[in-house]
């Protein structure tokens, strides 16, 4: 593998490859060696009015299809994927950084949530309401696509954050404008070219890149978009999610997240400690559901503490498509600088700088896996969001005040606990306050779950069948004779 396989670049509206467009380009920079993989068009005011003209005519279309019909087309584009499936995962580890078995698995992880949705597009079921009256024939709730729709995904999960919104949109009979995110473009773009090539009408599907505030105001001030579909951080989905407003339209927002997580008295420390390292560095913490904030009670902080530093050391860092490597690089030198930051204002606070806390070699954005210990929650790491390599270990006496410490955020994406205590188990599920609760392990997202947080994290959710109904409007229609 290495930088050939990276495809060509091109916007896709109304079943055409634009290669060119009239907002310039910009480099594709590949984060493990900061070399140029491509360049890539962005679309400006012109190509974003043919994606929404096309958008309108691909709804008209693709509403009138039947979900069966749907769902063959979307299966078709789903069994490309899985063939193309090591060309694309190269890519998106090009691009993206992520190891390169890591990269595999999120792309045949999003053909799962993809093909889950379009089974479910054959489910949207109706319900019959009895009448009150002898003169009415029939009476029926239904649910029907909302219309065109503008996504926006971020660069952390690139084939797996477009194919949430691509199979929800898709399969609701929806038509869809996607923007993936300028730095990782190449596997949303592989993912649109199986749907071309599985035949799915012009228009119904299209992507534009660009300036992201540009095409963001653009698009969702548009008449013809009908719901607003985004994944990124809060400050960007509050103002995305002001526009939407303006035009009263459906908005679906996954947002950012600082998890918690509480290690009880009674857990496994070893084995809480090894969880919680793979999770914590997976995809460099470049993940919303990364867990961050560790409170573990006290009895245990000295054993786990020791196996979480001892896990951390022993991650190998390097290019995601180097043999063994654990956790590749951030995705920009941005990234590098906000780690920096954060580890010295911990420090400065008085927090315990356990392991890493630097930047790993001249060339590429490489972080050290970095353990902080007792950081005063005035530190900025302790109310900001790290999204990177960086686990801050806490200890507590009582799990009131554990709870206390896990539920003070102003978000609520994603939070776990390790205990094996039945009663201790119901009530953190009870109690923390999250979208998404694990006890005793770290896997929150399945293709079958909705995917959404409480709080500042989030509006709505993805995946499961709660995130098909969002792309649907709700009818009632009562027939009299």
């Amino acid at each position: 593998m290495n930088q050939k396989q990276y495809p060509k670049l091109a916007l896709y509206i109304d079943g055409q490859w634009l290669p060119q467009a009239s907002g310039g380009e910009i480099p594709v920079i590949n984060p493990a060696d900061e070399a140029p993989l491509a360049l890539l068009p962005l679309a400006g005011a012109s190509e974003l009015d043919l994606a929404l003209a096309a958008a309108e005519k691909g709804y008209a279309v693709w509403k009138k299809t039947a979900a069966l019909e749907r769902q063959k087309i979307i299966s078709r584009a789903m069994q490309l994927v899985r063939e193309r499936a090591p060309g694309i995962a190269c890519a998106l580890t090009l691009e993206q950084g992520k190891p390169y078995p890591e990269a595999l698995r999120e792309v045949l992880l999003s053909t799962e949530i993809i093909d889950f949705l379009a089974e479910e597009g054959k489910r949207l079921y109706s319900r019959g309401v009895p009448p009150r009256s002898a003169n009415i024939l029939s009476q029926v709730v239904s649910r029907q696509p909302v219309g065109p729709v503008a996504a926006f995904t971020p660069w952390n999960f690139p084939a797996n954050l477009p194919a949430r919104k691509l199979g929800g949109a898709l399969s609701a009979g929806c038509s869809i404008i996607i923007k993936p995110a300028e730095e990782t473009p190449a596997s949303c773009l592989e993912f649109v070219r199986a749907f071309h090539d599985a035949g799915l009408p012009p228009g119904v599907l299209n992507m534009v890149c660009g300036r992201p505030a540009e095409v963001s105001a653009h698009l969702i001030a548009a008449p013809a978009i009908r719901k607003v579909s985004f994944t990124g951080s809060v400050a960007v989905g509050r103002q995305l999610g002001l526009l939407a407003a303006q035009g009263i339209k459906r908005y679906t927002a996954e947002l950012g997240g600082h998890a918690p997580v509480i290690v009880c008295q009674d857990a496994d420390a070893q084995q809480a400690a090894k969880a919680s390292v793979a999770a914590k560095y997976r995809n460099g913490g470049q993940v919303c559901v990364s867990p961050t904030r560790f409170y573990v009670h006290a009895a245990k902080f000295a054993e786990f503490r020791d196996a979480f530093v001892h896990g951390a050391g022993t991650i190998k860092v390097g290019s995601g498509l180097d043999e063994g490597v654990a956790m590749g690089p951030l995705v920009h030198a941005r990234r590098l600088d906000d780690m920096q930051r954060l580890v010295d204002d911990a420090v400065a606070c008085g927090g315990k700088l356990l392991c890493g806390g630097r930047r790993l070699g001249d060339s590429g954005f490489f972080y050290a896996p970095t353990v902080l210990a007792e950081v005063p929650p005035q530190a900025q790491v302790m109310r900001q969001e790290p999204f990177g390599p960086i686990a801050v270990l806490q200890s507590f006496d009582k799990l009131d005040a554990a709870i206390a410490a896990a539920n003070s955020l102003p978000y609520g994406l994603a939070a776990y606990a390790f205990t094996h205590d039945l009663e201790t188990a119901h009530r953190l599920g009870e109690e923390l306050e999250a979208g998404m609760v694990g006890i005793n392990h770290y896997g929150v997202s399945q293709p079958e779950t909705p995917f959404g947080g409480w709080k500042e994290s989030g509006h709505g959710q993805e995946s499961g069948p709660e995130g098909l109904q969002g792309y649907t409007d709700v009818k009632f229609c009562s027939i009299a004779k």
